[in-house]
């Protein structure tokens, strides 16, 4: 045992110990010096005898004094009361015999009050008793990923010991590297600290009264979404009496732009999106930017796929819409009719006895445009929006671009507290100091209260949209939030497949979400109505976008966002939709026959779903000489054109464009030696089992099968 061990064993300082080692003649270097085990057997000895002795000494004093103790404080009151109680363990008889023989004559009456005070000292030993030690407020620690020496001096003990303490758990780590949460809270339990969850400390602040007492009315954050082409760059241009829809390519807008507008009662802040994607894409990063969805319908086309999607993006944010009919100057306009598809889809205006807002306006004639302003300033006066600008400053980004002359700018949307110059932040997984703030007009600002869209310069490089915006108090404490980030980054939950579904139901999930694509609009209606029958009281199924045509982007990003499954009936996918769908984690269906979508998700629901399984592209090789063996099996001399060719794999035989033959592979060589497998750039022997026709300039791509969603 090491001597710092064995003092703390002993219960004494290692200081202490070494001396004590060197007035036994034994030597020692430092703390770290091991000792023997008869070393250790009489150190440990020692000390206990010593105690003993002291002990002895101790009570043989007491036994031998106890008098003129007493007697030296027999002149106070309280003292004599004190004094009584010794007398009560009768080992001190001779002296007591020798004390009675003078107290009978004179205070003869003073046994009669006696008794009064015992019963009095009684009560008068309580007292102290209720003033214990008050316990030790309780120690915590903020549970996130952090060094083994900063644990250590969180921990109030040395890094050698933490070590230590490391290697008995089977953890090897130096003072420089990461200890996860699970040893964190096991090395905390040992040395007796509570573990907090990050953020608990802060919502106690966030939840008081201090906030409360702090919060004031901010303007509403209006995100104006619809089909392509049906005025809401227009409409958003007659509302700030600029120009903006004539500066934009083809007048179709090709950037989002933020704009805070000064109303006569109020100010509005507007968010001009150039589309759903956009929208959607900010809130599948936890992005909750809007407080009302303006949505623009045009009252001589309609609602369009376009204006269906918005409806649905809207309302799996779960945010209140406010329709505005628009262009309704034109000769083919039809407002009524507008409204009556409107009730299909749930948006049932005021005047026909629901609760949408509805406003007819004309952007480029600027007809009803304050009518509008009035209405969407009446909805947030009904959802009561509120802020605390004495805060520390939060937000999300809106927009992001690399400029030339100035580097990384970013538009930010406040919402909480007060942005100013000179701030240090965290977006996303980079931190920085703003160095300069401007408006939408490009005027420079040197702070900005609640719901005031900036852009910002200082970022060290490009954020995303939708990255969370936070100032912080210094450059330490952006590094910390960033660790902690990147560790949620890491650990965040699975997106929602088919093939997990029964484990995120045993998890506690009580919703299935999911996205309907198919060829007509009647395969659309027979298949949604279908699956929502599958629900039951534990697990209900909610159809979050219900539309014909492919599958596209859009539809992965909202499936992104909402945790939904995608199920495809008779219908493609466009390019990119697959790619993003790998890339977020959205799982993809695609049926022919209604009956096998509804199998499948009941089966899911049940946990009796089927592995599905894909076939992954390995490689490809090129036919260029053909051999006949006697037993007429043939040899396809080949040339690996890309990746790599595997024994045993699934190969397709291409010819031209038309596929000729599937089968598997039976035997791969190199020369005359057998192979597992053959790199690109090489030359091999490839027999297919079955098939015996191969041409020059066939084409044998190769394939696995990968179990996916499981």
């Amino acid at each position: 045992m090491r001597v710092h061990e064995l003092a703390k064993k002993a219960g004494v300082s290692s200081k202490v110990l070494q001396d004590k080692l060197k007035d036994m003649g034994i030597k020692v270097k430092s703390h770290m010096s091991v000792l023997d085990e008869k070393t250790m057997a009489l150190i440990l000895a020692k000390p206990k005898a010593t105690p003993s002795v002291a002990k002895a000494k101790a009570s043989a004093r007491a036994k031998a004094h106890p008098k003129p103790k007493a007697k030296a404080k027999a002149h106070p009151k309280p003292s004599a009361a004190k004094a009584k109680p010794k007398p009560a363990p009768a080992p001190a008889t001779p002296s007591a015999a020798l004390a009675k023989p003078a107290a009978p004559t004179t205070p003869a009456p003073e046994p009669k009050p006696a008794p009064k005070p015992a019963p009095a000292l009684k009560p008068a030993t309580p007292p102290p008793a209720p003033p214990k030690p008050a316990p030790p407020p309780p120690k915590e620690i903020v549970l996130k990923s952090m060094l083994v020496g900063e644990l250590a001096k969180k921990l109030q003990i040395s890094v050698v010991e933490l070590i230590k303490k490391l290697i008995q758990m089977n953890v090897m780590a130096t003072i420089n590297q990461y200890v996860s949460e699970d040893t964190i809270r096991t090395v905390c339990k040992e040395y007796g600290f509570n573990v907090k969850k990050p953020g608990e400390e802060k919502t106690e602040i966030r939840t008081g009264k201090i906030q409360e007492e702090g919060l004031v009315p901010r303007p509403p954050v209006v995100t104006v979404m619809g089909h392509v082409d049906h005025g809401k760059t227009s409409l958003l241009d007659a509302i700030r009496k600029t120009h903006v829809a004539e500066k934009e390519i083809g007048a179709i807008t090709q950037h989002i732009g933020a704009y805070k507008i000064k109303l006569g009662k109020g100010e509005v802040v507007f968010l001009d999106t150039p589309g759903h994607a956009a929208f959607t894409a900010m809130r599948a990063r936890g992005a909750s930017v809007t407080d009302i969805i303006v949505l623009v319908v045009a009252a001589d086309d309609g609602i369009m796929p376009q204006t269906v999607e918005a409806i649905d993006h809207a309302r799996a944010a779960k945010v209140p819409i406010v329709v505005v009919i628009n262009k309704i100057d034109r000769p083919n306009a039809r407002a009524a009719r507008v409204k009556q598809e409107l009730m299909k889809y749930e948006l049932t205006p005021e005047e026909l006895g629901g609760k949408t807002i509805c406003a007819e306006v004309s952007a480029v004639k600027k007809i009803g445009i304050e009518n509008l302003l009035e209405m969407l300033l009446l909805e947030a006066e009904l959802l009561e929006l509120k802020a605390n600008p004495s805060k520390p400053a939060k937000g999300i980004i809106i927009e992001a671009k690399m400029d030339k002359k100035r580097g990384a700018v970013a538009t930010v949307l406040v919402q909480e507290g007060t942005l100013n110059a000179g701030d240090v932040f965290v977006a996303g997984l980079s931190s920085g100091k703003i160095r300069a703030m401007t408006d939408e007009r490009g005027k420079g600002l040197s702070s900005a209260p609640p719901s005031t869209p900036v852009e910002i310069l200082g970022f060290p490089k490009v954020p995303y949209a939708g990255d969370s915006f936070e100032v912080v108090s210094n450059e330490k404490a952006a590094q910390e939030i960033i660790l902690e980030r990147r560790r949620q980054f890491e650990t965040k939950p699975r997106p929602v497949t088919l093939g997990n579904l029964y484990e995120q139901i045993k998890a506690g999930a009580k919703e299935l979400k999911l996205i309907i694509k198919a060829d007509v609009r009647g395969s659309v209606d027979a298949l949604s109505s279908s699956l929502q029958n599958l629900g039951d009281a534990k697990v209900g199924i909610r159809i979050i976008h219900k539309v014909t045509g492919d599958i596209n982007e859009s539809d992965v990003i909202l499936a992104s966002a909402s945790q939904a499954i995608i199920i495809g009936f008779n219908v493609g996918k466009e390019d990119g939709a697959s790619e993003l769908a790998e890339k977020e984690g959205v799982d993809i269906r695609s049926y022919q026959v209604i009956y096998n979508a509804l199998n499948d998700i009941k089966n899911a629901m049940s946990g009796l779903l089927e592995p599905v399984y894909k076939d992954v592209f390995t490689g490809r090789a090129e036919v260029r000489q053909i051999f006949t063996l006697p037993n007429e099996r043939q040899i396809a001399g080949c040339y690996v054109v890309k990746g790599k060719i595997l024994r045993g794999a699934k190969t397709r035989i291409m010819r031209g464009r038309e596929k000729v033959f599937e089968g598997k592979i039976n035997s791969l060589k190199r020369f005359k030696n057998d192979a597992r497998d053959v790199q690109e750039g090489y030359e091999c022997g490839i027999g297919i089992e079955g098939f015996k026709t191969f041409r020059e300039g066939d084409l044998i791509e190769v394939f696995v099968s990968e179990e996916v969603n499981a």
